[in-house]
């Protein structure tokens, strides 16, 4: 019997917790480590699967356990409902029923766990309570079946809220790891010191000695970080065969009225030199076929000059062309992936190709031409210039 066969009674769901978890969004993957760490705040995944609808099952599943606190044989009759509706084969633990319930518990387990610690963590670092128990204690669970002794040791280790050691061994801290951390007063943290368990003792915040694979962040902590910082961060990869899918999902997440804000910034303030996100490429094969470049996993960005420069050099040109509009950029990222004509435009300025991608939106024909970066690092499609015919 492996150590989290003993499973807490998950059967007081709350507030932060439901929360938490419905903020993420489904990401389609194939394995397991495909997401990483504290991009798990963002992203709801199930190792191997990809499609939309089985993504969105299973992440109702979760939530229905959250929200009415039901148990692991209830999660493991909806997840054997959804598999079949959804004709998911080929999935790990489908080998076997012993297999399929360490699958099932494993999944169940993990979510409810993170999201659990998640909420804590919310309700932790509330100001009221930090005013009276701004000190944090690590709690091992004594009735997992075989402790881990070095989530042991740390048990009734008192550290300030804001010490390192919590970004990374904030429970859990592995599979099945029942682990918690409890708020205490000032009173308590001066005991802990002087018993030999304050921050004296803690370990280094770059030792990362007993803590499973994928599980060094802090759940919870990291809600506000962006889809493009974490794909950025490589904290999600995705091999070919998905990229489309996910590209189009972070889309999503892009709003039309932050673009058109940005777009009035720069107008409105000649010396902004900020950058905009608009997206991510989904249509790399159909560019890869114009020009001749893989764009896959690419960024779209926009830059404040070439807002402006846009806004002052297109706005009429004698015959059908009419002046952008602020709204006008958030079709930029409907023009390049969806597209009716793609085709290679002139070198950039920076001696770099570009694409230019044209496409009729309510009538207007939108022609956009985009700078293309080939960097290691820096993969990106920088709108350089868009003019609208009636």
């Amino acid at each position: 019997m492996a150590a989290y066969e003993r499973l807490p009674p998950w059967n007081k769901p709350f507030a932060e917790q439901l929360a938490f978890f419905k903020y993420k969004l489904s990401v389609p993957t194939e394995r397991w480590n495909d997401i990483l760490r504290e991009a798990h705040d963002r992203a709801f995944m199930v190792a191997g699967a990809q499609s939309a609808d089985l993504l969105n099952d299973l992440n109702a599943a979760i939530t229905k356990a959250i929200e009415n606190g039901t148990g692991i044989e209830a999660f493991r009759k909806d997840f054997k409902q959804i598999v079949a509706k959804n004709g998911w084969t080929g999935w790990t633990g489908e080998e076997s029923a012993a297999k399929t319930a360490w699958r099932t518990k494993v999944i169940y387990q993990t979510n409810m766990s993170t999201s659990y610690a998640a909420g804590r963590w919310k309700q932790l670092n509330d100001p009221e309570l930090q005013k009276v128990m701004p000190y944090w204690q690590y709690k091992h669970n004594d009735g997992v079946i075989y402790p881990r002794p070095l989530h042991k040791s740390w048990d009734g280790l008192t550290l300030p809220s804001d010490h390192p050691f919590w970004k990374q061994h904030f429970p859990p801290n592995g599979w099945g790891c029942q682990c918690r951390v409890v708020p205490v007063t000032k009173a308590k943290f001066m005991k802990a010191v002087v018993n030999g368990r304050g921050p004296a003792n803690a370990p280094d915040q770059e030792n990362t000695e007993g803590i499973d694979d994928g599980f060094a962040y802090a759940p919870g902590a990291n809600m506000d970080t962006s889809f493009r910082s974490i794909i950025q961060d490589k904290l999600i990869t995705y091999p070919p065969a998905i990229s489309k899918a996910l590209s189009r999902l972070m889309n999503k997440t892009v709003h039309a009225e932050d673009v058109v804000d940005f777009v009035n910034d720069a107008l409105a303030n000649p010396q902004l030199t900020e950058n905009q996100f608009l997206g991510f490429v989904e249509n790399a094969e159909a560019i890869q076929k114009a020009i001749g470049e893989d764009t896959t996993g690419f960024i779209v960005l926009l830059k404040s000059e070439y807002a402006r420069h846009v806004n002052k050099s297109h706005a009429r040109d004698g015959g059908q062309q009419r002046p952008p509009k602020p709204a006008d950029f958030a079709h930029v990222i409907t023009v390049l992936n969806e597209a009716d004509k793609l085709m290679p435009g002139d070198e950039s300025n920076h001696g770099l190709p570009t694409i230019k991608a044209s496409k009729t939106i309510l009538g207007d024909l939108f022609t956009a031409v985009f700078e293309v970066r080939l960097g290691k690092k820096n993969r990106v499609l920088n709108l350089l210039s868009m003019y609208i015919k009636v």
